[in-house]
């Protein structure tokens, strides 16, 4: 069965998206699960949105080896850099551009992880987006909330097998 996606939620993401742009003060904390072991890492998140067609999007749809003659709604360029808030050691910055073509959403290589990554999502209100990606055997749900123009909230569960083993929280706000 094909799911027809509405023009809301192709608009929802791509507000979402704008919104999302510039830079962001990221402060993260890491609970590891049973064992409560917290880590706290701050991370300075640089986004540009990304209109449908842009070369950027173009090159995600192939590298996902998407049919040639789909085009993606809208994405994002995301680059960040770690410090780790116990020891104050700087991280190494990464980058990628992620897409959405209805209601996936497409990661590119330089993602933290070694194969490429897709996401399912939806919207429960327009400030609010849930993700669902599965990735080497774990699944990670993810709730991302628009909290007024200069504030957002993420807070994703990781399990395996059906057991949650960790859980992370992120506050994050606009800084420029």
């Amino acid at each position: 069965m094909t799911h027809v996606v509405s023009k809301l939620e192709t608009s929802l993401i791509n507000t979402f998206l704008q919104e999302s742009e510039g830079n962001w003060s990221s402060e993260r904390r890491y609970y590891a699960l049973p064992n409560g072991k917290v880590k706290e890492i701050t991370k300075t998140v640089t986004m540009r949105f990304l209109d449908g067609g842009s070369p950027e999007l173009t090159e995600l749809a192939k590298l996902h080896e998407l049919d040639d003659d789909a085009v993606m709604d809208c994405g994002s360029y995301v680059e960040w850099n770690n410090v780790d808030t116990t020891t104050g050691e700087q991280g190494s910055k990464r980058w990628t551009v992620l897409g959405s073509l209805g209601t996936t959403m497409y990661f590119g290589r330089n993602f933290p992880v070694p194969k490429l990554v897709v996401a399912e999502y939806y919207f429960r209100d327009a400030k609010t987006i849930y993700l669902w990606t599965e990735e080497n055997g774990a699944l990670f749900e993810e709730e991302l909330k628009m909290v007024g123009r200069n504030y957002r909230t993420r807070q994703t569960v990781i399990s395996r097998g059906g057991v949650q083993q960790m859980i992370a929280q992120y506050m994050e706000k606009l800084i420029s």
